[in-house]
């Protein structure tokens, strides 16, 4: 079992809500960590058990005399229809931590949540394993920012530095909690999850008859992390239309399993691209799909780059949407080329972030950083993320850090 740093920011915000509410991809451990958070006695219903969810979906009000708090309630995407009795026993009681919630279906909850639960419910995210939980540091793990400060905080904790090997076995493997226990075999897991949650989940929802077409659809996706979306290109590939594509692929953003990366571009940025950039939340769900049979010929892939772009920005990712924050990410890119893979934008400043996979990075790592200045924001100081083996300084503006030190 690994701590999680939700857990910390779960416990830190539950006596200020009545109703907690966790998301996230089946699998990434929301019930384990809602099981964590128990001090006492707590009822605990799953919607994956029929019997329970037909007494929500048909009857909510005697759901929830059936299910008295404080409870638990697993999957609750599956009757979005208790959320008004929910709020009718929060009103009376009127205490915090009454209900809570976990769900695999974010946005698809949204509406009922905040018709019925503003002000109510406090929503939290949930991915897998970070490499702070993976390595024991997950209460003190806090939002990246390409600062001295955070880099200060983050020596403080960091464990020695993971290597080129040591990172990539680790992005063949996976984030989901069992896939790295021991004795857990990551093809088995992988294709059983696939099958199980993936297919069953998204298929349910889509009404998809043609299963093979749509597993193609997945491949095509995971093939596709760290690059620019072009939904005419992906559709042609799997053989349906754009339409088609766009409501499958938002299936799986609301899933957990993808996220859109979006521009920063204003009225100043006409020559800009503005598609989103699709990054794959799990690189052993991301490299299974596209059949890397190890490590080792992974990192030797023209695929090498895009995949440890994605590993990094998804351990950005999730040290804020872990610690209960919800991150303004972009990117930029221009007509003429001139990238900088992420922006992290603040009230009055923007910090740019590159990601390398080299352990000399030069000056050069960072050369389009100073783009962004037609945007008449402070640029902040800048960080090229790579493997050398501890922080370098490259310029006054811009650190060099550790991939394996986030």
């Amino acid at each position: 079992m690994y701590a999680r740093t939700l857990t910390y920011t779960a416990r830190k915000i539950n006596g200020s809500f009545k109703v907690l509410m966790i998301t996230g991809p089946r699998q990434v451990g929301k019930t384990t960590l809602l099981r964590d958070l128990v001090d006492g006695e707590r009822n605990y219903v799953t919607l994956d058990d029929l019997n329970a969810r037909t007494v929500a979906q048909q009857d909510p009000g005697l759901f929830i005399q059936q299910y008295q708090p404080p409870v638990t309630i697993d999957e609750v995407q599956y009757a979005p229809n208790i959320f008004s009795s929910i709020k009718i026993a929060v009103d009376r009681a009127q205490q915090n931590g009454m209900y809570w919630l976990t769900g695999s279906q974010k946005y698809h909850l949204m509406k009922g949540i905040t018709e019925s639960l503003a002000g109510r419910v406090a929503i939290v995210d949930l991915l897998g394993l970070s490499l702070a939980e993976l390595e024991g540091r997950a209460e003190h793990s806090i939002p990246f920012m390409p600062t001295p400060e955070w880099l200060a905080h983050a020596e403080k904790y960091a464990k020695r530095p993971k290597g080129l090997k040591e990172i990539y076995q680790q992005i063949w493997r996976g984030s989901f909690p069992e896939v790295n226990l021991p004795g857990v075999d990551r093809n088995i897991f992988y294709r059983s999850y696939v099958q199980t949650y993936v297919q069953r989940d998204v298929q349910d929802i889509l009404k998809i008859t043609d299963a093979t077409q749509f597993n193609n659809f997945l491949i095509a996706v995971a093939a596709r992390t760290g690059q620019l979306l072009n939904y005419s290109d992906l559709a042609r590939d799997v053989g349906i239309d754009n339409k088609t594509a766009k409501a499958w692929l938002s299936v799986l953003e609301t899933s957990g399993l993808v996220y859109l990366l979006h521009p920063y571009f204003n009225n100043v940025g006409k020559r800009m691209v503005k598609a989103p950039k699709l990054y794959f939340l799990d690189t052993g769900l991301c490299t299974y799909l596209t059949q890397w049979p190890d490590a080792a010929a992974l990192e030797s892939s023209a695929m090498a780059g895009a995949i440890l772009e994605t590993f990094i920005f998804t351990e950005i990712l999730k040290s804020y949407w872990h610690n209960g924050v919800m991150p303004r990410f972009y990117y930029y890119r221009d007509v003429d080329q001139q990238e900088v893979d992420l922006l992290i934008d603040t009230a009055d400043t923007i910090y740019p972030v590159e990601f390398k996979k080299t352990a000399t990075p030069s000056l050069t790592a960072s050369k389009h950083f100073k783009a962004l200045e037609k945007f008449g924001k402070k640029i902040g100081h800048g960080m090229v993320i790579c493997f050398v083996e501890k922080p370098v300084m490259l310029s006054r503006e811009v650190t060099a850090i550790p991939v394996g030190i986030l």
